[in-house]
């Protein structure tokens, strides 16, 4: 097998190694913008998106939306330019939408829940206290429905938040009762978390456009921190501007600006992630492929079972989206198998349906067999030999993260191979998106870092050295983006990840 060799000096890099100095990111190169062609070079299979997906032909106006104010005192100013002392959420019942509101009650005087029915409603106000365990949540909450109290709670709001299910049919009816009651100064934000934001506000009045954009939250907004902020065509970039600074200095929140791409940044890369592991499932199981792409790789949780918890039903919406919407170089890693379709058809949904990839009885936790259908007790499965993982683990709970991932890469096997194979496509896939899904490298890590507890990829390069990873992706067969290339002819810059305030090491805890 290849060999990989770890180019970083010292020969043994410790955490404080790995935050050390920071290249100038203008040494990094950057791709020129190109189009990736449809299927049929025809016309273009994208419903809603810019048709152009690197977009070189940006206006202005469009730039200035992708432009972020860079001090405290910009943005203390900026955010003095208005006030949100009203939110309307509507959905509020659902987890992102109780999840949203309780998220606004820690910044906002007076947050109005919304649901189909008053109970509803309620329901999602007892879900929200529960989940971030504050009395502010019920003090400054009202409730209502979309009948009798959506008109007059949208008018004499200063935010509306949509929060209902990821259809495309529903967002759009429910903004025709917005639109017709909100004020000319109102904004009106979305928690899509990959349909097109041009699409949902197709047709609407140039006021609604105009004060109209996507705001991510994930799940539960109140943990996790990353968001990411997506503008219109049309939407005011001073308005951006705005949510961001309230966003960051009243929420909390660390905003990733994305361009109207299919699943955004986060979930365009996650779930790809995410999907090929469940593909991966149906030759080697979810019990397998989980121990190969666990935490010792940088993440918070296992892939599968990540799937079980965000839900098969959001997951396949997503994954869907991204297969019918794009035809990038990793396609086809975005294709539902066959068998969570088939699965989900007989109420599989993970873990809202009682299980998924995996499901408890008792105190046994038991492992899915994709082609039955059938559950076994994971004491029963028999895995191969594995026994590198813990060598990296343990050398990761030292602070030891490059030995550690020198062990990885050059550990033998079949499996081994297959996890390589899989970090080597989160990696290159990542930086292919550079300048597709954000400006640069930093967007996508930040939000892979603070949105999906996933290390993000530059950290990886960083530890693994730009040479050993391409060396990875090559093992892989996979194209080596030109920015890794050019690091590894290069050596510049020594490191891609820009923000030595985070602690690296939080990726690998789980581990």
């Amino acid at each position: 097998m290849t060999r990989f060799r770890l180019t970083g000096t010292p020969s043994r890099r410790t955490l404080r190694d790995c935050l050390g100095t920071v290249a100038d990111r203008s040494t990094c190169p950057r791709r020129e913008p190109r189009r990736r062609a449809s299927k049929s070079d025809g016309p273009d299979r994208r419903i809603g998106y810019p048709r152009a997906v690197r977009n070189p032909g940006r206006t202005e106006k469009e730039a200035r939306t992708m432009s972020i104010p860079k001090s405290a005192a910009e943005m203390r100013q900026i955010l003095s330019s208005r006030k949100i002392e009203r939110v309307v959420v509507l959905g509020a019942n659902g987890t992102m939408g109780y999840g949203s509101a309780a998220l606004f009650t820690t910044a906002v005087p007076e947050v109005t829940f919304l649901a189909r029915t008053k109970a509803k409603a309620e329901e999602g106000v007892a879900a929200a206290v529960k989940q971030v365990r504050s009395p502010t949540v019920a003090s400054r909450a009202k409730t209502g429905d979309y009948e009798h109290d959506l008109a007059s709670a949208v008018a004499d709001a200063d935010l509306v938040f949509e929060a209902l299910t990821e259809d495309m049919g529903i967002k759009k009816d429910i903004f025709d009762k917005v639109e017709a009651a909100r004020r000319d100064d109102s904004i009106v934000a979305t928690v899509t978390s990959g349909l097109s934001i041009n699409a949902l506000c197709e047709g609407r009045s140039d006021s609604f456009r105009k004060h109209f954009m996507g705001l991510h939250f994930f799940n539960p907004p109140n943990v996790i921190v990353g968001t990411e902020l997506i503008a219109g065509r049309d939407t005011d970039p001073d308005l951006v501007d705005f949510v961001d600074a309230f966003s960051q200095i009243r929420l909390g929140r660390e905003m990733v600006r994305t361009f109207d791409t299919p699943g955004f940044a986060g979930n365009r890369i996650g779930f790809k992630v995410m999907n090929e592991c469940a593909q991966l499932a149906e030759r080697h199981g979810p019990l397998l492929v989980d121990k190969l792409v666990g935490p010792y790789t940088g993440r918070a949780m296992t892939p599968l079972a990540t799937v079980d918890l965000v839900g098969w039903d959001i997951h396949r919406a997503i994954v869907d989206n991204v297969y019918e919407n794009t035809n990038d170089e990793a396609h086809e890693t975005n294709k539902l198998p066959d068998y969570m379709a088939r699965l989900m058809d007989k109420g599989v949904l993970g873990n809202k349906s009682g299980g998924g990839f995996f499901k408890r009885d008792g105190k046994k936790r038991l492992v899915l067999d994709p082609a039955t259908g059938d559950y076994t007790p994971e004491e029963e499965i028999k895995l191969p030999d594995l026994a590198y993982i813990e060598e990296v683990a343990a050398l990761h709970r030292d602070g030891r993260y490059e030995e550690g991932m020198a062990t990885f890469l050059n550990a033998e096997g079949e499996y081994a191979k297959i996890a390589r194979g899989v970090i080597a496509g989160y990696i290159a896939y990542a930086f292919e998106r550079v300048g597709e899904v954000t400006e640069t490298i930093d967007g996508i890590d930040r939000i892979m870092g603070m949105g999906f507890n996933a290390a993000p990829p530059s950290v990886l390069v960083d530890m693994i050295g730009a040479k050993g990873v391409v060396d990875m992706i090559g093992e892989a067969g996979l194209h080596v983006p030109e920015a890794l290339a050019e690091a590894a002819k290069t050596g510049k810059p020594e490191r891609f990840f820009t923000h030595r305030h985070i602690n690296v090491g939080r990726f690998f805890v789980a581990g």
